[in-house]
């Protein structure tokens, strides 16, 4: 007992128990039968007594001899005499080594919380003279012992190795901190996601991460490339928004001297930029239908083709794509090609918003705010307070959002140290922070509504064209003072009016 509290493995314990046994009270050749990982059979664990190579032939089915069926019912058997039982194999030790005379064989299941975990037992020679209701006592007393030892046992290594799992997650992400991808943080979901990225950096299959506008993609993507044996290569990142969908073959793909007019000489497309390295797609939903078929059978066959050209150019490319859209529903509405996202989805990461990460606010307003200070040679500090009002805002732009308004705070203050009010109005009310397709922001707003200080990133399709088109009559037929109506970028304006169509 004294062994069981000062050691951590139950062997040296269940050892010495067994010793106990055979030495002091004639019961012999002891063992402890577990269960194997498959659950489906036993074997000899822990055993007195015992050769090595009886121990080995110490491995029972479900209802095999008697131990087996002890193992099968969770019931105590007691073989009165082992050459008159059937049931006894005698696997263990030839009978010409045991003792002349009857001898007894007492199968003890060892059980926890109504669950056999296994059997204890052990030869007796019928003529001690001890009473077998004695022994078979000792015997259930020990089977109850070791059976809150091995479940002890299997709960501190269950919590060990959860410990260390956790030790390892942390570790890697004090490794791909700032010094190695420029990710700030340590909060789990963020973790989580860093070990996800380097445990798939070595291969070569397509990843695809989801997650909201602001959350970090291009960093992740670029971590990605940076744990990858792809590192010296290049990162070549293709914003699949901002690009004009007539441009889209050329961007990727690259043209040949004289495909079109103005085409004055050979380009090559993002593919052949990043031969041998990574290439980011961001915002992959955008990508036309027309393109998506060429996009798949570049991955598919791994050659492309460019504009005007007549041969196929092999290339040897990574593609990690991002996306902030629902892919799935895209498929479903037929906007996405399911066999195109089943080839991007083959390892999907998903990114956690800021809102999730709330622990990691802190040192990312830290970091924003030591850049700006750097870029601006100033000296503006947040109090605890600040930070901690940082921390209850929702950021719905994410890190992004976040980055803006920490610069508009260095910039626009009047004072170097900011506490929880001095933020405050630097802070966009929640409540406008997301327009709605239904309710454009700033359409039907009066004369005295103000814009919000920070444009979050909206869908592609958050503004049908009449919104867009009442914008731009309010603003004089100025875009961008109707993106500004709006909460979009002068580009997002642009992208959605060229996108659906509209003239002028």
């Amino acid at each position: 007992m004294a062994l069981a509290g000062r050691e951590l493995d139950p062997g040296p314990a269940l050892q010495e128990m067994l010793h106990l046994l055979s030495e002091l009270l004639g019961l012999n050749r002891g063992r402890i039968v577990l269960f194997d990982e498959t659950g489906e059979s036993g074997q000899i664990r822990y055993a007195y007594g015992l050769t090595r190579e009886e121990i080995a032939r110490g491995r029972y089915a479900l209802n095999e001899g008697i131990t087996g069926r002890v193992l099968a019912s969770g019931q105590l058997v007691i073989s009165q005499n082992i050459d008159n039982d059937p049931h006894f194999l005698g696997r263990m030790v030839e009978r010409r080594l045991l003792p002349e005379g009857p001898v007894s064989f007492i199968a003890q299941p060892i059980r926890v919380a109504q669950r056999t975990l296994g059997v204890l037992a052990c030869h007796r020679i019928r003529h001690r003279p001890r009473p077998l209701a004695d022994d078979l006592q000792i015997l259930k007393l020990l089977a109850a012992h070791t059976g809150q030892l091995l479940q002890l046992h299997a709960q501190m290594r269950e919590r060990t190795e959860s410990l260390q799992q956790q030790n390892r997650l942390l570790s890697r992400a004090l490794d791909a901190s700032a010094s190695r991808y420029g990710i700030v943080g340590n909060s789990p979901r963020l973790v989580q996601a860093i070990a996800e990225l380097e445990q798939v950096s070595d291969s070569t299959a397509s990843v695809l991460l989801l997650g909201e506008s602001g959350t970090g993609k291009e960093l992740f993507a670029r971590a990605l490339h940076l744990a990858s044996p792809r590192r010296e290569a290049p990162f070549i990142k293709v914003n699949c928004a901002a690009i004009p969908e007539t441009l889209f073959e050329s961007e990727l793909f690259g043209y040949e001297k004289g495909a079109f007019t103005g085409a004055q000489s050979l380009r090559q497309g993002s593919f052949e930029q990043a031969d041998g390295g990574t290439l980011f797609l961001d915002e992959i939903g955008e990508l036309p239908l027309a393109m998506q078929t060429k996009l798949l059978r570049a991955l598919q066959e791994g050659c492309i083709s460019r504009l005007g050209g007549k041969c196929e150019i092999r290339i040897d490319v990574r593609l990690v794509a991002a996306t902030n859209r629902n892919l799935e529903e895209e498929v479903a509405r037929g906007a996405f090609r399911q066999d195109l996202y089943y080839r991007l989805n083959v390892i999907p990461i998903r990114l956690p918003s800021l809102a999730q990460r709330s622990g990691d606010i802190p040192a990312l307003a830290l970091h924003h705010l030591n850049r700006v200070n750097q870029a601006n040679q100033r000296n503006v500090h947040l109090t605890a307070g600040a930070i901690e009002r940082l921390q209850q805002y929702p950021w719905p732009g994410n890190i992004r959002e976040l980055g803006n308004v920490i610069e508009r705070m260095v910039l626009l203050c009047d004072h170097p140290a900011l506490e929880a009010a001095d933020i405050e109005r630097f802070l966009p009310e929640a409540s406008l922070s997301l327009p709605s397709a239904a309710d454009p922001r700033g359409i039907d707003a009066g004369p005295e509504e103000t814009l919000s200080d920070v444009r979050p990133y909206v869908p592609a399709t958050s503004h049908s064209p009449e919104a867009l088109y009442r914008a731009l009559q309010r603003a004089g037929g100025n875009k961008t003072r109707a993106a500004q109506l709006l909460g979009l970028t002068p580009r997002q304006y642009s992208y959605r009016w060229n996108k659906l169509g509209l003239s002028g």
